[in-house]
Order: C-alpha cells, then structure tokens, then sequence
C-alpha cells in the first residue's frame, strides 16, 4: 500500500539532489576538514561551499554561519550561548507562550539557574504583539526569542517589528524558523534578527544537520568543549556529508522557492476547501492570511485526535496530531492550549503538512477519507 504522507512538518524525504551530493563524501572523500594534507582541503572546500549555500538562502554572509547538529542545538546554542556570554548584569529574556520545546525547554532551564523569563501570550489565532513585547522589555532584558513560523498551527509570527523594537533597544532578537526557511522568504536583515536556527531535515535534507546564523558582532559562549571548529562555537569533527546535504537543499530550497510556494498554497486550499464542505463544523487553527503555506491544522470537536492519525494511517495516510515532538502526551498541546481552546476540541486536532511530491488527487483522497471517519465516528 502506497503512503500518502502529509506530515512534512514533522520530517521531510532526502531529495534526490540532495543525496547525490552526499554520496561521495561517504568514502571517495573521506576527509577530516581540519586535516591539511589533500583530503582534508577537499573536506573543507565542501564545508564551505555549504556555508555559502546556507547563507545564501536567508541572505546572510557566509562567515554569519555555523553548523550545528539540527535546529535543536541551533536554538540551545542561541539561547544559552547568548545568556552565558557577558551580559552587564542583564538576565532577563522575553519568548512566548508557543514556543518550540527546544525554545522553551532552554527557556526553562535558564529559569531554574536564575534568569528571569517573560512568557508572553498570544492572541486566538497565535501571534504575539510587537506593543506586548516592547511593554516587557526591562533594563536587564538582553534577548527577546520568538519564532518565526509556529509548527503546529502554521501562523507566521510579526518578525518585523519585533526586529525593529529590538534594534531600537539594543536587544539581542533570535528566531526559530525551522518551520519557515525553504517554505517562504527568509532574509535575516528584513526580519532585523541577529540569531536565526535552522534545521536540514525539514527542508528535504539529512537530519541531523542545522545552522544557526550569528549576525556579525554579537558574542556567544559555545555550550560544548572541544577543538577550534566552526570558529569555537561548535566544537566535534565536522559531519562532512551532512554539511554538504544541508547546504545542497538549501541551494534547492533557494531554487525552487516561488514555485513550490505556489505548489503548496494550492493543496493547502483545496485541502481546506473540501474538509469544510465535507465537516462543516471544522474549526480552522491558527491566522487565515499570515500563514505557511503547506500547513493546514485543524481541529473536530468530540473527536480523538490520536485515534484519527491511526486510523488514517491504516488507510495509507500520514499525518500528524500536532508536533511530532509531542507526539503520545496525554496533554493538550501548550499551542493550542495558548490559544485558548477549550480541551474537547483541542484533543480533535489533526496537522496536515504537504510537499513537493504530493498531488491534488492524493489530498483529494485524504480530504475523502477524513470525512467518512469523522462522520462514522460521530454516528
């Protein structure tokens, strides 16, 4: 049975560009990049011609950039790197309610060594207010943390204007945009953000490969000891074929990214479109207009979400219940709860995440197929 997978928030498929790329960095080019014999040059060429196609896609210079080993160690490094570097008695960092647990979690972690943490919450379609953030800002305030694209619900978060408060204070701004890099335009100087993760495997690349981008002139201590690699922030032999596959899709990502934008907004309201017709109490998440243009989540009262996600996937069909990272809590997502939805409908959430191979038919198939499981669930 062939899989319709509509899950690509939570991982995408390695493009086949992209693995070509990395193929030969397994063993023709084995190379150490810190090595200065021959092999080692190869190796280093290759990291950075990544570095370049990485910053390519968000508009960075390349020497803005280091690599990590995913967007979760991307965020870590922004966060805790920024709070552990000299910060003139400063310990105060504002995020949101919405946050990605890798924001979150290193949020919270800096709260119990003592740092002070304001939590903003957001409105019923998930954006924080620019007026909310420059209300919290304090004297000792030296990091304001807030995604650029949230991954359960898909709303796109005023970036720009948070930039221009931070910019206006002196306020170190970093961004989580896993979710939104290689699906719409991401230029680090029109967002006015000095910190910006990113992740591979969410824009057709291995996983276990990420960036951040440091803008030039902001300090960081690493969180990991070792050698002299990715000028001290990163320390670990370079995952050579990973770095080539990361900066490959991006190249693809930067290549394609009007058209597949396009490709994707057009599955996403079809989607849309028949699941309203077919449920017609469907409730909708997240902004109707400011939003990422492959997701589409959606939420059926009286219904289980978990059991629909099997059910669908005894069909054939891949999607998700919310992020896969929380995938099998008993808890309502902290999203969807921020939100302020009630639990009996937040428990009913389903998240579809399209992709460039998917097709109209394949999500007119999936649209059919959820309506009679709602329907025969509701009898």
């Amino acid at each position: 049975m062939e899989t319709i997978y509509l899950d690509h928030s939570a991982t995408t498929p390695v493009h086949p560009e992209v693995l070509g790329a990395m193929m030969t960095y397994f063993g023709h080019h084995f190379g150490n990049a810190s090595s200065i014999h021959r092999e080692g040059r190869f190796a280093r060429e290759a990291v950075e011609a990544a570095r370049f196609q990485v910053a390519a896609l968000i508009g960075a210079d390349p020497a803005e950039i280091v690599f990590t080993g995913g967007g979760t160690e991307a965020d870590n490094l922004a966060i805790l790197g920024s709070a552990f570097a000299e910060q003139a008695g400063r310990n105060h960092i504002i995020t949101t309610a919405i946050e990605h647990h890798a924001v979150e979690n290193a949020c919270r972690h800096l709260e119990s060594q003592g740092f002070e943490v304001t939590w903003l919450p957001v409105d019923g379609q998930g954006r924080v207010s620019p007026e909310s953030v420059e209300k919290a800002i304090t004297a000792k305030t030296f990091l304001i943390t807030v995604m650029h694209a949230n991954n359960e619900i898909g709303t796109v978060e005023p970036l720009q204007e948070i930039g221009a408060i931070s910019r206006s204070k002196g306020i170190l701004l970093h961004t989580d945009a896993v979710q939104s890099v290689g699906k719409i335009p991401v230029r680090v100087d029109e967002l006015g953000v000095d910190l910006l993760s990113l992740a591979g495997h969410k824009i057709y690349g291995p996983k276990g490969t990420g960036a951040l981008y440091v803008r030039r002139g902001t300090v960081l201590k690493p969180i990991t000891f070792g050698g002299h690699q990715e000028g001290g922030m990163r320390h670990g032999t370079e995952n050579i074929p990973g770095v080539v596959g990361l900066g490959k899709a991006c190249q693809i990502a930067l290549r394609d990214l009007d058209t597949q934008r396009a490709h994707l907004e057009g599955l996403r309201d079809l989607l849309l479109t028949k699941i309203c017709e077919g449920i017609p109490d469907a409730h909708v998440n997240g902004h109707p207009n400011g939003r990422l243009p492959h997701l589409l989540s959606v939420s059926f009262a009286g219904i289980s979400g978990e059991a629909l996600v099997r059910e669908l996937d005894l069909r054939g069909v891949a999607v998700s219940a919310g992020s896969a990272c929380t995938a099998g809590s008993t808890k309502i997502s902290h999203v969807l709860a921020a939100l302020g939805m009630e639990e009996a409908l937040a428990v009913g959430t389903l998240r579809f995440s399209m992709g460039r191979d998917n097709t109209p038919a394949e999500v007119l198939q999936a649209a059919s197929l959820l309506k009679r499981l709602v329907n025969r669930r509701r009898m």
